[in-house]
């Protein structure tokens, strides 16, 4: 045990991290059984050792920000637990059509009043745009619009969002563009609540999954959703789109990215946040469009992840009072780890988040981005 504690305490030194030391990102050992747990089973063991309540940082998010900058976790990669998820996603497709609903069963439909209270005003559970904004709500209309010009939304253009989540984009492009919009989703919950939400408008909600959808559209967009989807299915994804996206169509993608090509996601992620997850990189993206679209334009602003997950983390944790009737001293222990762990990881570019514009054959006179909203909008 003392040559363990010594090695691992050498590996936080590296991050500058102290072990009970007095410094808001510094590590609090409450049980000694912490040790043989993280080295036993990696991230997932760090992960689950929290929610039981075996160690503490005063701010979760700096404790994370250093250990992933000092990659500590590459250190503590190959346990069971790590290679046993390699092998089920080379022998398996974990994203088939059958498990499709299962993320919607354990993350979407975790409670609606939880995302109420976390989220801004019209519920967008994706990274803000934070140019020119000063708060969340700013942020999130911000991103919305922005993906409106992008795809150059006119009146009466029908548009599929692909993940419609609480109808939040289907909504906005409703009101403020006059489009139609069709989206779909595998969340029992947030069909019933955006289909309130869009109640009057042009608007149709769906329990569906991407793979069933044969419809022509002018526009697609699809917001935080291909996270779901899997290597081996991202083809069939890009394959359904071009199906469905009119010749003279635009297609809108935004997506957490990673930096390499994997296959797994981070084994507590996988078990207690976003089963059957997958962040795809840009070889893999690029490769599952090849021969289907012409790529018009490629933005990262992954950075503002971390702005939009501190934001979340701070609703959260301000509404904790109105919410813990309903949830668990563990859930809230699980939900802080999962909102500020990420906020690390995008705050040391770990992850990014793109948005990418696709046509079917390329837009004629060539595509002009937009980046932010002028002055007088």
């Amino acid at each position: 045990m003392k040559n363990i504690i010594k090695k691992i305490e050498a590996d936080l030194e590296s991050a500058d991290i102290q072990i009970n030391g007095t410094r808001p990102w510094d590590i609090q050992v409450l049980d000694d059984r912490l040790f043989d747990r993280v080295v036993s089973k990696g991230s997932l063991g760090l992960g689950e050792a929290y929610m039981d309540g075996w160690w503490e940082a005063e701010a979760l998010d700096q404790f994370f920000t250093r250990v992933l900058r000092a990659e500590l976790e590459k250190k503590h990669a190959l346990t069971p637990t790590l290679v046993f998820e390699h092998v089920k996603a080379m022998l398996t497709n974990q994203q088939r059509k059958e498990k499709a609903y299962e993320i919607g069963e354990q993350h979407y439909d975790v409670g609606n009043d939880l995302y109420k209270l976390m989220l801004d005003k019209r519920m967008v559970y994706t990274c803000g745009y934070w140019q020119g904004a000063e708060t969340l709500d700013e942020a999130q209309e911000a991103k919305l619009d922005l993906v409106c010009k992008k795809i150059d939304l006119q009146p009466g253009q029908r548009v599929l969002d692909i993940g419609c989540g609480w109808g939040s984009f289907a909504k906005y492009a409703a009101e403020t563009y006059g489009a139609e919009v069709v989206g779909i989703t595998v969340s029992k919950e947030q069909v019933d609540l955006a289909r309130e939400r869009c109640k009057g408008l042009p608007v149709e909600i769906r329990f569906q999954d991407y793979r069933e959808i044969d419809e022509p559209f002018d526009r697609i967009v699809s917001l935080g959703m291909i996270e779901h989807v899997g290597s081996k299915n991202y083809r069939t994804y890009m394959q359904a789109v071009h199906r469905c996206l009119k010749d003279d169509g635009i297609f809108l993608l935004h997506t957490i990215g990673g930096n390499e090509s994997v296959r797994t996601t981070d084994p507590w992620i996988e078990k207690y946040i976003f089963p059957n997850s997958q962040l795809p990189s840009i070889r893999q993206l690029s490769l599952a469009a090849e021969g289907l679209f012409v790529m018009e334009d490629w933005q990262n602003f992954g950075a503002y992840y971390d702005k939009t997950l501190m934001a979340w983390y701070q609703n959260f944790d301000n509404h904790w009072d109105e919410l813990k009737p309903n949830y668990s001293e563990e859930f809230y222990r699980m939900w802080k780890y999962y909102l500020l762990s990420c906020a690390g990881s995008f705050r040391v570019r770990k992850n990014q988040l793109w948005q990418v514009v696709f046509s079917k054959r390329g837009i004629p006179g060539g595509f002009v981005a937009p980046r932010y909203r002028t002055e007088d909008e």
